[in-house]
């Protein structure tokens, strides 16, 4: 298992900021996570930007791409 990178995300839903833990190994990949406050699902999209740094972004499940 590699290093994990600590990230803040804010919940689409309560706007709490979160601590999570994100495996660069799961660039490119996109996964469901409930809030750790309001418990509502929270999806997660992990990517490289173009500079080759770890991005992540949430949404509500119920956002339109």
């Amino acid at each position: 298992m590699g290093f994990l990178i600590e990230e803040t995300v804010y919940c689409p839903y309560c706007g709490e900021a979160l601590e999570v833990l994100i495996d660069p190994q799961e660039a490119g990949q996109q996964y469901t996570e409930d809030c750790q406050v309001c418990c509502k699902p929270i999806l997660f999209n992990v990517g490289v930007d173009a500079m080759g740094n770890l991005s992540v972004s949430v949404q509500d499940e119920n956002e339109t791409y």
